[in-house]
């Protein structure tokens, strides 16, 4: 048999170099961010119509690390993890979708304008944030950030507030830019940063200052609005609080609850803090909640217009206009869940289920009722 030809010495350099190529492409896609990220997506949710039948009972139960205040959003329930969001079905709590990044820590996680906005720590630093549909787990923008790692994301319509003590960025949930920065001032540092439908809210703490420091600027374009100092003495200004900036601005200080006006800062009601004080908005009405009492507050005098007893906050219905439902609150109680007219008060409807724990936020979607805690969500139907 005739010899075999060996190959030209170019066609070996040629070959060894495709396939060192092909290895170190295989080793560089095993550890980039795409092949780290997996994600699914889902039809948009059909909603069940009709409210919450008079009895109900806990139809599932789903725990997590990172739970959005606004847990339902687009017809599904969000519910974070250390590695990513995924999106439950109402009804079923089964997963419509999910996106998980296996070589990032998810910083924070908030909902708003119909969006999942997380925060991803890919290094040191929480370096990106990305935007997703709620109901379809379709990305809508991702973009490079710098966050310290004790950021703390949250959210009012419009805006995704990503504060520290070290300041604040208000980005702009849907167009993925940055609304405005806020650095604390030099000595200073933030105890805490509020976004309400009234801006955004600042109480910080300057060193060597007989006091602490409470702002109010615009939520879109950061124009001040006011500026106070509150004293209060040094060993407890670290302790002062920020509540919200729904339709007022709440704070403790040196033990005190105040409410104050938004309009100018000024004190509409003091009173001694006493248990477990939150503030929410619900059906354009701020709330308080005060030691298992919740207020449904005037926002121009800080008064109780009505009040009745409370577990947890409530949030507001979203009615069907079609059938003529008006928006009611649904307001969390030790046995059950009541829905109550946000203006009078008035009840409109109960839905007895016993054992609800405390410390939740209530809410209402077609006939199922879904309860978000810090560690846990859970849905009675």
């Amino acid at each position: 048999m005739p010899g075999l030809r060996r190959p030209p010495l170019r066609v070996l350099v040629w070959t060894a170099a495709t396939v060192a190529l092909v290895v170190v492409a295989a080793l560089l896609w095993r550890g980039s961010d795409a092949a780290a990220t997996e994600s699914t997506t889902a039809a948009p949710a059909d909603v069940p119509s009709g409210t919450p039948a008079g009895a109900v009972s806990q139809a599932w139960s789903a725990n997590g690390r990172q739970i959005p205040d606004t847990v339902v959003q687009g017809g599904v329930v969000l519910v974070g993890s250390t590695h990513g969001v995924r999106a439950l079905d109402l009804t079923t709590g089964r997963e419509a979708w999910h996106y998980t990044r296996r070589n990032a820590r998810m910083c924070g996680l908030t909902a708003t304008n119909g969006l999942a906005v997380a925060v991803f720590a890919t290094a040191k630093r929480c370096d990106e944030a990305v935007a997703l549909f709620a109901d379809t787990g379709v990305r809508k923008w991702t973009r490079s950030v710098s966050f310290v790692p004790e950021m703390r994301l949250s959210s009012t319509y419009g805006i995704a507030l990503a504060s520290s003590p070290g300041g604040f960025v208000a980005l702009d949930p849907v167009g993925d830019g940055v609304r405005w920065r806020y650095p604390a001032p030099g000595g200073c540092r933030l105890l805490d940063a509020e976004a309400g439908d009234t801006g955004i809210a600042v109480l910080e703490h300057c060193a060597g200052a007989d006091g602490v420091q409470l702002r109010l600027f615009g939520g879109y374009a950061g124009e001040k609005h006011w500026n106070l100092d509150i004293p209060v003495p040094e060993a407890q200004a670290e302790k002062a609080q920020l509540l919200g900036a729904d339709g007022v601005v709440t704070v403790i200080v040196g033990g005190e609850l105040q409410v104050r006006s938004a309009a100018d800062g000024k004190v509409l009601v003091r009173q001694p803090a006493r248990g477990n004080v939150q503030q929410r908005s619900a059906g354009g009405v701020p709330f308080l909640l005060v030691d298992g009492e919740l207020r449904a507050l005037d926002p121009a005098t800080g008064a109780a217009v009505w009040t009745a007893p409370a577990i947890g906050l409530p949030t507001a219905s979203t009615p069907d206009k079609k059938a003529g439902e008006r928006v009611t609150v649904l307001v969390p109680e030790a046995d059950g869940f009541v829905r109550r007219n946000p203006a009078t008060g008035a009840e409109v409807g109960r839905s007895a289920v016993a054992g609800v724990p405390p410390g939740g936020v209530a809410s209402s979607l077609g006939p199922v009722v879904v309860y978000r805690l810090d560690d846990r969500v859970l849905a009675f139907r």
